[in-house]
């Protein structure tokens, strides 16, 4: 019997395990890939605390070796359900069932498709959604980027030290991401913007992509890009189907400021639930509200009275 599980070892699951930990409370990470979650793929972090400019990877990194150093217990195994057993859950994986009195489920999201021609049959042999793992492929090529937030707006700069053309194509007039992220965009000479356009097909072979046709949603008029990859990053969809909580109509986890499911005893942190913003620092700081919520749950499960906390 543990006292936490954490579903997902992301910046919030392993943030959630070192304040679990801390309070003394029997804690298991579960985790379906690897440690680190989508964020140890990113090239380049420069906006959480104490880390001017650190690779995604890094940062993990560090986290991890945290975790580890008070003890964190890891288990990689796929979750397929979330079971009620009275004053416990039963968390059944792949690997066996786990029983604990709460759980947090930290498991984020996935890229999101776009739904257009030939993207089922190029992803992975030309379609990316991860410039890291596959810019290296591009060098001195030509690519489109599609979307306009933080996260398209990044990989595009990233790619843009690789790529010999980027077609940087937004159905909007402007991108919604970091000024100081769209700024650094804007300067690089080899990425060339589509404002207003939206893809209508991806075109290729039997060795992959070979071009892209979007079209303008203003005229209507289609361009056709000569492109070896293109690379989507218009969104997430959250990797919630394991638990039967409130969710909103995306499949986002709905919570309350401690992090508190629909469901006593069951949390959620991170990209996974509803929330303003989806970045390392804010998975962070839900992680250790969800802990403390879940010890503080522990306690009162237990009769034990539950010190007051001063305000820090």
């Amino acid at each position: 019997m543990y006292d936490c599980v954490i579903i997902g070892g992301g910046p919030g699951g392993i943030s959630a395990a070192i304040y679990a930990i801390r309070a003394g409370m029997k804690t298991l990470i579960v985790e379906k890939l690897g440690v680190g979650g989508q964020i140890a793929s990113s090239d380049l972090i420069e906006n959480y605390p104490g880390f001017p400019s650190i690779s995604g990877g890094g940062l993990m990194k560090s986290f991890e070796e945290h975790a580890r150093g008070l003890g964190a217990q890891f288990k990689f195994a796929e979750v397929k359900k979330i079971e009620d057993s009275g004053n416990s859950r039963i968390i059944h994986t792949g690997e066996g069932d786990i029983e604990t009195r709460t759980v947090i489920i930290s498991t984020g999201a996935e890229p999101k498709k776009i739904g257009v021609t030939g993207e089922d049959e190029f992803i992975g042999r030309g379609i990316s959604t991860c410039a890291t793992c596959d810019g290296p492929f591009y060098r001195n090529k030509a690519i489109a980027v599609i979307g306009g937030g933080d996260t398209a707006v990044k990989e595009s700069i990233y790619l843009s030290k690789i790529a010999g053309k980027i077609y940087h194509i937004h159905r909007r007039d402007r991108f919604r991401a970091e000024k100081i992220l769209v700024d650094r965009l804007m300067s690089r000479e080899n990425v060339e913007f589509l404002w207003k356009h939206t893809p209508l097909e991806v075109t290729g072979d039997q060795s992959g992509v070979t071009g892209l046709i979007a079209k303008n949603i203003e005229t209507g008029g289609e361009i056709k890009l000569a492109v070896d990859g293109v690379f989507m990053f218009v969104g997430i969809t959250p990797t919630t189907g394991f638990v039967d909580v409130r969710k909103d109509d995306q499949g986002f986890i709905i919570t309350d400021e401690r992090m508190r499911s629909s469901v006593p005893g069951i949390f959620a942190v991170g990209d996974c639930r509803v929330t303003p913003l989806r970045q390392v620092a804010t998975a962070v700081g839900d992680g250790a509200i969800a802990a403390t919520m879940a010890e503080e749950y522990v306690s009162e499960m237990e009769g034990r009275t539950y010190p007051s906390r001063s305000v820090k």
